[in-house]
């Protein structure tokens, strides 16, 4: 894929349009293991939402990762790179599918006002800059991580909306972000992580403008708060090679959750 193609796929592809000034994307083809069962981790008995506390808008940016937690990637701001809100999201055909397009752009799937998000990008190589090979200056996972957290069995609501909504909406939704009609055309489960209380991954084929790729989502329950995944490589995307969610990044920011 050509450097031109590669960038028009980035500004047209699946809610990465509202983000692009950072990234890439992928193909969903993986290990056996990747197919397996969405949901992983303990027990939500285990770890009772009702005493887990609820943290504000300010108390979620703090336990959001910052630059220098974590070796081998950047980490920015979502304030100028990721929608503001869930307004920015219209059109979405499918009401069961909005928790997992709120969950694609770093957003709440659930009913709160208290959320913040940032950007966790893999260090570029260091002569990416010198190259004019597409595969070796872009191939650089993004993850755009959002955090939120409820009150009472919120937490709980919104990570079920989640996962009901991967079933739900296998085929596909449609939706419009900044003025760009996006499909949706499949949802498919993956292996989670198992971090947290509750934890689903799938990942997600989508089209828009001619341009299609496969990227990657996890959402991870802990306690009262949700944290949400969505990784994209545009290098390897073009060349079909399979990435995922960053284990490095789900362990880093679990990390700092608990």
């Amino acid at each position: 894929m050509k450097r031109s193609t590669g960038a028009r796929m980035g500004a047209t592809v699946a809610v990465s349009v509202l983000s692009l000034a950072l990234i890439t994307g992928c193909s969903d083809e993986g290990s056996d293991d990747s197919k397996d069962s969405a949901n992983s981790g303990s027990s939500s008995s285990s770890s009772p939402t009702a005493a887990a506390k609820a943290y504000n808008a300010a108390e979620l940016e703090k336990l959001l990762l910052a630059e220098g937690e974590i070796e081998g990637y950047k980490v920015t701001s979502g304030d100028d790179t990721l929608p503001k809100s869930k307004s920015v999201l219209k059109n979405i055909d499918k009401a069961e599918c909005e928790p997992v397009a709120y969950a694609m752009a770093a957003l709440p799937p659930g009913d709160t006002d208290a959320t913040a998000s940032n950007t966790v990008t893999q260090d570029a190589p260091t002569d990416a800059s010198s190259t004019d090979d597409f595969a070796e200056a872009f191939n650089l996972t993004a993850t755009y991580v959002g955090l939120s957290s409820y009150e009472g069995d919120g937490a709980e609501k919104a990570f079920k909306a989640v996962s009901d909504g991967v079933e739900a909406c296998s085929g596909g939704f449609g939706f419009t972000a900044d003025g760009t009609s996006t499909k949706i055309t499949k949802i498919a489960p993956e292996k989670a992580s198992g971090a947290g209380d509750e934890s689903v991954a799938f990942a997600v084929d989508s089209g828009a403008d001619g341009e299609s790729g496969t990227f990657h989502t996890e959402v991870v329950r802990h306690g009262s708060t949700i944290a949400t995944y969505y990784s994209v490589n545009f290098a390897l995307m073009s060349s079909g090679k399979p990435y995922d969610v960053p284990a490095a990044v789900i362990d880093a920011q679990a990390a700092k959750v608990k």
